[in-house]
């Protein structure tokens, strides 16, 4: 019987994999035949239990994507359990720091949370492939994916410094904007009204896309961008509005 699983024997590293995007690609990759790796800030207990739950072939690393030391202990362990690594998904990011009550717009945003931001969102993704290369240049079908996200490309003004470091997918960075009272659903439908597709994304459409440039199917696809947003880049919505959803 042939097999069709289209990650079968490779190794993945996902990053921020413990929440929304990230667990969406874990657990797709897991079920596509890869041994996968996720990493977050988490204790090592609480990143294994997420790990357990998203499929039988997902470990946790406890890892800080700005810290290099944390990197090259990552390496080190993966040379050391699995020999090799095939793939690499930079999806760690934030949009706000932990604890600020600071505005994020141009003005307005502190230095302080700017350069919180771009630790993550950019230094994250250097330190990432800096590392993951000296371990898979050997490998010519190894790949690559840094996630990114429309506001890099159009800016929200709002938030400067996550626009500036790299969004129609409904995760938890969302609630800020839409709230969690009884009126989220209103404003969700409200918001999507400006999408072509009519509807906002979900992690499991980005987790498709990923496993797409992960596998051996897009071996001639390098330095590319694909952009996942139902077509707000081709609509009126993709300018934002300066304000914020009003959510009291």
């Amino acid at each position: 019987m042939q097999n069709n699983l289209r990650l079968q024997s490779k190794t993945a590293l996902i990053t921020g994999g413990t929440q929304s995007i990230g667990s969406a690609i874990a657990a797709l990759f897991s079920e596509q035949g890869a041994r996968v790796i996720i990493t977050g800030r988490k204790a090592q207990a609480e990143g294994l239990q997420i790990a357990k739950n998203l499929g039988k072939n997902v470990s946790y690393l406890r890892l800080d994507v700005t810290k290099e030391k944390d990197w090259r202990f990552a390496m080190s362990a993966i040379r050391e359990q699995y020999g090799k690594l095939d793939i690499l998904v930079n999806n760690a990011g934030i949009e706000y720091p932990d604890n600020t009550e600071s505005l994020q717009d141009p003005e307005h945003c502190l230095l302080t949370d700017w350069q919180a931001v771009h630790q993550v969102n950019l230094d994250g993704i250097f330190l990432g492939c800096k590392h993951a290369i000296s371990i898979m240049k050997s490998n010519p079908d190894s790949a690559i994916v840094n996630i990114g996200s429309r506001s890099g490309l159009i800016g929200v003004p709002s938030s400067a410094a996550y626009s500036s470091s790299k969004a129609a997918i409904l995760t938890k960075m969302w609630d800020k904007e839409l709230g969690t009272d009884e009126k989220r659903s209103q404003r969700i439908a409200e918001f999507s009204q400006n999408i072509p597709l009519r509807r906002m994304g979900k992690p499991d459409d980005i987790a498709y896309a990923a496993l797409y440039l992960a596998s051996d199917e897009s071996r001639f696809v390098t330095g590319t961008e694909l952009i996942v947003d139902g077509g707000i880049m081709c609509g009126s919505s993709a300018s934002p509005a300066a304000e914020v959803i009003n959510v009291e």
